[in-house]
């Protein structure tokens, strides 16, 4: 499929290691592989980057609409390190937050995102959606229904969609490629149920894949068959 517009969706643990939140070979890396991936390509390249790394949600003295905002900033502090670390790769690169931080980055305009890719800059979402109870899963697919992507390409640590967990049962076998509706019907969890359902309404495809094993994003951006495709039809 022709690919103009793509957003990526990255874990906070793509910025650690077992010892740090944001470590710094783990995010030279990070840089590296979009560097690769963008450097090969016309691609207009956005990103929504979780907390994960930094904070994981509620505990039993905070409420889950408290953690959730905490979660927020988490994403700020992220976007601002990998922003950094494109920055001195000669990687132009802008951060849009949903969370009102105007002192450290733009709030988040969708018509100054799209002029911002267009212009050749990776643009970076980061505070979530602005509100509590959503997932970033949701906040990627909120951003590239916005933007108008052709893509979101879910950066894990698999190498795509099984049927069950490859961990724990043997029998499981990845997906190459799988419409909606197969998703829907095999109830496999590839996003929260807000975001697929963003991503359905919208018609973007999803492409999940092993972000850790060098040169995949790259790979994906040059249409080689990387991970798990899913699509309309």
């Amino acid at each position: 499929m022709p690919v103009k517009r793509i957003l990526l969706k990255l874990s906070g643990e793509a910025l650690a290691d077992d010892k740090s939140s944001i470590c710094e070979e783990s995010l030279k890396r990070t840089v590296r592989e979009i560097k690769s991936a963008f450097s090969s390509s016309v691609t207009q390249f956005a990103i929504v980057i979780g907390a994960g790394n930094i904070w994981r949600g509620a505990g039993k003295s905070v409420d889950r609409a408290s953690a959730d905002k905490m979660g927020m900033l988490a994403t700020l502090m992220n976007a601002i390190a990998l922003n950094d670390g494109l920055n001195k790769e000669n990687l132009k690169s802008k951060i849009f937050s949903a969370a009102g931080v105007s002192s450290f980055v733009e709030v988040f305009n969708r018509d100054n995102a799209v002029r911002s890719l267009e212009d050749g800059y990776i643009v970076i979402f980061a505070g979530g959606t602005g509100n509590p109870y959503f997932t970033t899963d949701t906040t990627a697919a909120l951003r590239a229904a916005e933007i108008k992507a052709d893509i979101i390409l879910k950066a894990t640590q698999v190498d795509g969609v099984y049927s069950a967990d490859p961990k724990k049962n043997s029998l499981a076998f990845k997906y190459d490629k799988l419409t909606f509706k197969d998703a829907i019907d095999k109830q496999l969890k590839i996003m929260d149920s807000s975001a697929f359902s963003l991503c359905i309404e919208s018609n973007i495809a999803i492409s999940v894949f092993d972000f850790y094993k060098d040169g995949n994003l790259r790979k994906i951006l040059n249409g080689e068959k990387i991970g798990t495709l899913i699509t309309a039809s």
